[in-house]
């Protein structure tokens, strides 16, 4: 019978609904002094912000930073997530600082300084828009 549900199709349905949930569903980040973690639907992952070795950015539809530490943890983040928490960002840069004092962040100032411009960037832009200069 056409255009019934039967249970094959209601299992192929569910399946999909499930498999679209889990791709779609965003990570939960949170830092706490010295480190970053990000939660998904299945693991968790932190990261030794005050330890870092390298931060990379990948650009692209869905832009991605991967940071390193010297543990060898990795954590994948949108950069979105910091430029919509400035409390998030200012304890990732000011643990940053430290791996960078420390001597241990050997790739990635480049990709800091790229994130810092445009905090500062959404953040001008949203004086502005309050204040009406925009």
């Amino acid at each position: 019978m056409r255009g019934r549900l039967d249970v094959t199709r209601g299992a192929l349905w569910t399946g999909l609904a499930v498999l679209v949930f889990v791709i779609v569903l965003p990570l939960r980040v949170s830092t706490r002094p010295g480190l970053l973690s990000a939660r998904g639907l299945f693991v968790e992952r932190s990261v030794r912000t005050d330890s870092l070795v390298s931060i990379r950015w990948f650009d692209g539809v869905s832009q991605r930073m991967i940071l390193r530490d010297t543990d060898g943890n990795r954590v994948e983040i949108d950069p979105a997530v910091l430029i919509r928490n400035p409390d998030m960002w200012r304890r990732l840069d000011m643990d940053t600082r430290t791996s960078i004092e420390c001597g241990t962040l050997l790739c990635g100032t480049t990709a800091l300084r790229r994130l810092a411009r445009r905090i500062d960037r959404e953040a001008a832009h949203t004086v502005f828009k309050v204040s009406g200069l925009e």
